[in-house]
């Protein structure tokens, strides 16, 4: 599908669509939960129903409505392939879980899920119990439990999804275990998973996120979740608005554990006037200084600060570069490729990306099948010189469906 975003005033309030990293945590937690578990303002983009056909093929009941999820729990595998589409957090999180099972289990997926790293999950496993072969570190995953527990090192530097995904199966098995992790990344979506098991009733120490110490014997309590608005995917139109106008994001926690939060640090680096409340979070234009900025820990939020350092005038250092090379593109190539395009002369110097910001021209990009990347091209062009076309701009249902609608919502009048 091909969209184009012409220059345009921003103004409005939308609602921040629903955080499938929270979604997907919640749940796996109520498929590993006795009873029902009730998920309110669910996500519903493409990784969300990914989690919810791997819960029901894992055992759970689901009755889809459209403001609520109702899950009955139960980890009862009724098949033994799970297909994990794109979503590299299913993937991660449900092979530990479904490694409970002591029958042999195939978890794949599709797409760019396919060349993205898992040798990590089979080292792990071994380590706790689990017969698990990788095809030489890369999808299709196969294990044979059960999940035993005891002590295993990992390393955490390409990503923290597959600790979550310790963490919340361990808890399960019969002895108490040790995680050993080095080079953590992501750190705060660990404290949104903490967050998720604290909810239901699951113990874990947290010793610096060095070393995590799971008790055994532990038990699931289902309950109802509110899922929290998404400050990565609400980051866009909270660019758009610093680029070009203004606009309000409600259902933002200003509490929240999400690592994007940063957003908001950043928009007041460039000089846009930020206003935060408990649930909300307004942006106003107010100057486009250049910044700096570590996404190390946050690295979803590079993407739309290339969209924000493409007009801001200067030097832009952004670091994190090398924490973007397995994501659903090769992020930092891709950015610098397609706003290249655009005019913007971007740069990657081992793990700092430097954006020469000024004029955006018009033009047309490729997606590269990212759902970001089409949003950080959709949001820069709202204050380009000309419009902006996107190819495969339907990979935006991958994390945001409702981008396109939203944007055209706050685009007010054209420049």
């Amino acid at each position: 599908m091909q969209r184009s975003v012409r220059p345009s005033n921003i103004k409005g309030t939308i609602k921040a669509p629903a955080s499938k990293s929270m979604m997907q945590r919640c749940v796996a937690a109520a498929l590993l939960s006795d009873g029902y578990s009730i998920l309110r303002n669910p996500s519903f983009c493409d990784d969300s129903m990914a989690a919810l056909d791997i819960a029901r093929g894992l055992g759970a009941g689901i009755n889809i409505k459209n403001d609520e999820v109702l899950i009955k729990g139960g980890f009862r595998p009724t098949e033994d392939h799970v297909n994990c589409h794109e979503s590299g957090l299913c993937i991660r999180m449900f092979t530990p879980i479904a490694s409970l099972h002591d029958s042999e289990m195939t978890m794949n997926g599709s797409g760019s899920l396919l060349t993205r790293p898992m040798g990590m999950i089979e080292d792990a496993l071994i380590q706790l119990g689990v017969e698990c072969k990788t095809n030489k570190g890369l999808l299709p995953v196969t294990v044979k439990g059960p999940l035993r527990g005891g002590t295993a090192k990992i390393g955490g530097s390409i990503s923290s999804q597959f600790v979550t995904g310790l963490l919340m199966s361990l808890p399960l098995v019969e002895r108490k275990s040790r995680l050993m992790v080095d080079d953590l990344r992501s750190k705060p979506y660990i404290d949104m998973t903490l967050q998720v098991l604290s909810d239901v009733g699951i113990e874990v120490e947290n010793v610096d996120y060095r070393v995590f110490n799971i008790p055994g014997n532990q038990k699931y309590h289902a309950r109802d979740h509110i899922v929290e608005g998404d400050w990565s995917g609400a980051s866009f139109p909270l660019v758009a608005a610093a680029l070009s106008g203004q606009v309000k994001v409600v259902m933002l926690q200003e509490k929240s554990a999400q690592s994007d939060k940063a957003i908001v640090e950043v928009l007041r680096k460039t000089g846009a006037k930020v206003t935060i409340k408990e649930d909300s979070v307004e942006v106003k234009k107010s100057g486009l200084k250049a910044f700096e900025f570590d996404a190390t820990e946050c690295p979803d939020l590079v993407p739309p600060l290339v969209a924000l350092a493409a007009h801001c005038i200067g030097i832009t250092a952004i670091k994190g570069a090398q924490r973007l090379q397995h994501k659903e593109s090769d992020r930092a190539l891709a950015l610098r490729e397609e706003f290249g395009k655009l005019g913007v002369d971007i740069r990657v110097d081992g793990d700092e990306m430097i954006i020469r910001g000024g004029q955006v021209q018009g033009g047309k990009v490729d997606s590269h099948k990212d759902h970001r990347i089409a949003m950080a091209a959709a949001v820069t062009a709202v204050a380009a010189q000309s419009e902006v076309i996107i190819d495969g701009a339907q990979c935006v249902a991958k994390s945001y469906p409702e981008f396109f609608d939203d944007l055209n919502k706050i685009m007010v009048s054209s420049l």
